[in-house]
Parts: C-alpha cells; sequence; structure tokens
C-alpha cells in the first residue's frame, strides 16, 4: 500500500466534506460492520472512513431525521436528569410542627 497515496485520497475526502461535522452511513463489512447505521463523526474520521469504504455521507434528509433523533434524545436526558435532581426530606413531628410555627400563616 502505497501511504502517501492513502494519505492523498484522505486529504481529498476531507477537502470535499462541507460540515465540519458530516453525518456518515455504515456500510456491511466482512469484519461484522453493520450496514445503516448513522454516526455524527469528524471531516478528519468522515474522510477516512470513505476511503476506506466503511461508510458514506448521509443525504441532507439523513443528516436533518438523524439530528432531529439526537436532539429529541438530549431533551428527554436532560428532563430525566431534572427529574432525578427532586430532593425530598423526612421530618419529625417536632421539625414539623417547629416549620409550622416559624412559617406565617396564609389567612
Amino acid at each position: 500500500m502505497d501511504l502517501r497515496l492513502y494519505y492523498q485520497k484522505i486529504r481529498e475526502a476531507s477537502s470535499k466534506i462541507a460540515d465540519a461535522f458530516p453525518v456518515v452511513v455504515s456500510k456491511e463489512t466482512a469484519d461484522g460492520g453493520k450496514d445503516g447505521i448513522l454516526n455524527e463523526v469528524t471531516r478528519a474520521i468522515a474522510a477516512k472512513m470513505l476511503v476506506e469504504g466503511l461508510a458514506r455521507l448521509a443525504s441532507a434528509e439523513e443528516s436533518a431525521a438523524f439530528r432531529q433523533e439526537q436532539a429529541a434524545a438530549k431533551r428527554l436526558a436532560e428532563q430525566v436528569a431534572t427529574a432525578a435532581k427532586v430532593q425530598f426530606a423526612v421530618l419529625t413531628t417536632d421539625e414539623m410542627q417547629t416549620l409550622r410555627e416559624l412559617s406565617p400563616s396564609k389567612g
């Protein structure tokens, strides 16, 4: 394998990729790679995957759908994290009575 040619191909592929973080779609490989898995990667990694035949660039529609799914998953994770932050305290009867005496009446 001519390494100069290999890295030249990677540089050419990288220069043709417009996005800083393109979405690539994996191809099935002999070593167990699954077909159709979408990932957002750096331009350099995308170029390397394209040259090695491991992936192809996703279409605009595929990229938009993937990013919408990722945004929805992020919102869900943030909601779960926020829900996990809910704090509560167990008070004894005496502590509860003290709090009631200290708080102004809503009257």
